[in-house]
């Protein structure tokens, strides 16, 4: 029973001490301003679309040029 008893106590000191690492990087983090936020929403916006486009194009001309040889209807 004591050796429970002990193993609680190092878990509860443990996770205090995590707990207290987390509260004291917490206070490191530099959070992006909201015109930043917005521009690269727009960036990854952006960017999906284009690539999007392109995999619609390739599969497009895949598809053409199996139809045109007769590989699919």
């Amino acid at each position: 029973m004591a050796n429970q008893t002990n193993e609680n106590i190092d878990f509860k000191e443990a996770m205090t001490a995590y707990f207290k690492s987390v509260k004291l990087e917490w206070g490191k983090i530099t959070w992006p301003g909201k015109r930043e936020v917005i521009a690269e929403t727009i960036y990854v916006i952006i960017i999906t679309a284009v690539f999007t486009i392109g995999v619609l194009a390739v599969d497009t001309i895949f598809n053409m040029l199996f139809k045109g040889l007769g590989l699919i209807n």
